[in-house]
C-alpha cells in the first residue's frame, strides 16, 4: 500500500530531523514504478531509515497525489482494456446486456438475486434515470462468473413467465397457503416471547427482516389458529406491531457485533443484514421523491 507522509511528521524522531519541507512517499517495489517516479521527481532520495523516498518542496504532498492519481488511472484504463479483450475473445451473449463505450449495460425484470449479485462486481452502479447497471470493461470476469445466476433470475421474473407460473399455481394448496401468508404480513404483527420483549422504535431482526415495533399489545397468541404461520408459537408470546424502518433509522443503527443465537425469535441486525436493508430503503426513498417529483 502507498503510504505519504509529511516531513514533519518526523520532527521529533531522534536522529531523523529533517529541515527541508517536503513529504515522504512509500510503495511496494516494482522497477517500472520506480523508474516512473525517479522521471517525475528527480529530486527525490530514498531514505534508508524511513524505508521511504523523500520528495522535497512545500508542493510535494499534492505532487505526490496527482502523480498516484494518474498511476491508478493508468491502472484502470490497462485493466478496462484487458477487460474488453476478454469480452471480445469470450463474449457473454445475452438479451439483457449491451455494451457501451465505458462498459456494460444490463437490463433485466426487477429480481432480488439480480440486484444482489450486481451489487457483488466491483464498480457496478445503478443508474435510476435510465434504469439500468453500469458495469465497467475492468469488471467482466467478476460480471461472467455471477452471470448464469444473473440470466437465470432475470428469465424467471419475465412478466410472461411470472404470469405462467402464476396460473400453474392457482387453486393450489401451494397457491392457497402463500395467500393465507401474504394476507397475515399484512397484518403487520408478529408474537414476541413475553419474558423477551425487543426495544419499541428501534430495527431489530426477525424471520420478516429488519422492523420497527411500534407496539407491544399485550394480547396474548392462540397457538391453534397461528401455528400454521408460526409453528414455534407458545401461549406464552404476545403480539408485537410492526412498521417497515426508514433509510435514517437503518443508517442510525449500529450493527451487532455477534450472529444471533439459532433459537433467537428475534435480535439485533448484523451488517450483512442492514447493508441490504439500507440498500432497499434507498431505492424505495429514491421512488418515492421521483413520485413526488
Amino acid at each position: 500500500m502507498t503510504e505519504t507522509k509529511s516531513s514533519a511528521d518526523h520532527d521529533e524522531v531522534p536522529g531523523e530531523d529533517d529541515p527541508r519541507p517536503g513529504a515522504d512517499i512509500a510503495f511496494p517495489y516494482d522497477r517500472m514504478t520506480v523508474e516512473q517516479f525517479r522521471r517525475r521527481f528527480p529530486r527525490a532520495r530514498w531514505n534508508d531509515a524511513r524505508k521511504a523516498w523523500f520528495v522535497p518542496g512545500r508542493t510535494a504532498s499534492r505532487r505526490i497525489g496527482r502523480w498516484l492519481a494518474e498511476l491508478e488511472a493508468e491502472a484502470d484504463a490497462h485493466a478496462d482494456a484487458k477487460g474488453r479483450d476478454a469480452f471480445t475473445f469470450n463474449p457473454i451473449d445475452s438479451p439483457y446486456l449491451e455494451l457501451g463505450k465505458a462498459g456494460f449495460r444490463i437490463r433485466t425484470p426487477y429480481s432480488k438475486t439480480v440486484v444482489d449479485e450486481l451489487h457483488e462486481v466491483p464498480f457496478s452502479r445503478w443508474d435510476g434515470d435510465l434504469r439500468i447497471w453500469h458495469v465497467p470493461f475492468r469488471s467482466y470476469e467478476d460480471l461472467r462468473r455471477r452471470w448464469p445466476e444473473i440470466e437465470a433470475a432475470a428469465r424467471r421474473n419475465e412478466p410472461e413467465e411470472r404470469r405462467r407460473r402464476a396460473e400453474e399455481r392457482k387453486g393450489s394448496e401451494e397457491d392457497i397457503r402463500s395467500r393465507l401468508r401474504s394476507a397475515e404480513r399484512k397484518r403487520h404483527r408478529y408474537p414476541l416471547p413475553s419474558d423477551d420483549l425487543p426495544p419499541i422504535g428501534r430495527p431489530v431482526a426477525i424471520a420478516y427482516g429488519i422492523v420497527v415495533f411500534t407496539e407491544i399489545s399485550g394480547e396474548l397468541v392462540d397457538p391453534d389458529v397461528v401455528a400454521d404461520f408460526y409453528p414455534d408459537v407458545t401461549e406464552d408470546h404476545v403480539w408485537g406491531h410492526w412498521r417497515v424502518p426508514t433509510l435514517e433509522e437503518l443508517v442510525r443503527t449500529w450493527p451487532a457485533k455477534m450472529p444471533p443465537a439459532e433459537d433467537a425469535e428475534w435480535w439485533l441486525p448484523t451488517i450483512e443484514e442492514l447493508r441490504p436493508a439500507r440498500r432497499t430503503a434507498r431505492s424505495r426513498e429514491a421512488r418515492r421523491h421521483a413520485k413526488t417529483s
